[in-house]
């Protein structure tokens, strides 16, 4: 069987490519990043947020692949705490209204620089983490302040598959993506998501 050969249409700079080539961990905010940052709120009060298949599957992809993920949120959800296990994520950082101190938390832990870390975000929140970490991503629909201070932007939305897009391409620069797809044709193997 010939292999598909796969190169993602994104641009990309030299710099952010060995900055991405670095990572071992990438952490990601949760609304307006994995989700569209619409909240809803049932008649018992119970928070709904709705998560893409497309992102849970990159996370877990990247995961494969060697890079470790981490959750930092400002708001604190069961629901979250749900989604991440369900994922196999379990660096899970809820009701961080300041984000640096769970980033340097996570750093001393993993032992790990911050040239080593990857962030994804998008809005004013976001920035302390983002100024201070190896590649500061921000999703299209971003606050303005993150475009002059990320490394990358995604061409998709928070919440419509800009998590999988900052996950490929971290994949694409560490040269995983392509033998990660390799291996799923080969084996039929699947990651659910």
């Amino acid at each position: 069987m010939s292999k598909i050969e796969t190169t993602i249409n994104i641009k990309i700079t030299p710099n952010t490519i060995e900055r991405a080539k670095k990572i071992r961990l990438m952490i990601f905010d949760v609304d307006g990043v994995l989700t569209d940052g619409r909240l809803f709120f049932g008649d018992d009060g119970q928070e709904y947020k709705a998560f893409h298949s497309k992102d849970g599957l990159g996370m877990k992809m990247l995961m494969n692949s060697g890079v470790e993920i981490a959750i930092i949120t400002a708001r604190k959800s069961e629901l979250v705490k749900h989604r991440m296990d369900n994922l196999g994520i379990h660096r899970l950082y809820q009701g961080q209204s300041n984000k640096v101190p769970a980033l340097l938390d996570i750093a001393t832990e993993m032992k790990l620089s911050l040239e080593e870390i990857a962030y994804i975000g998008d809005d004013i929140i976001d920035l302390p983490v983002m100024v201070r970490v190896g590649l500061a991503i921000a999703v299209a629909d971003s606050h303005n302040s993150l475009f002059k201070h990320a490394h990358w932007v995604t061409e998709n939305k928070g919440g419509c598959g800009a998590a999988r897009e900052a996950c490929d391409m971290i994949m694409e620069a560490q040269n995983t993506l392509q033998p990660f797809i390799d291996k799923s044709i080969d084996t039929g193997s699947n990651i659910a998501n």
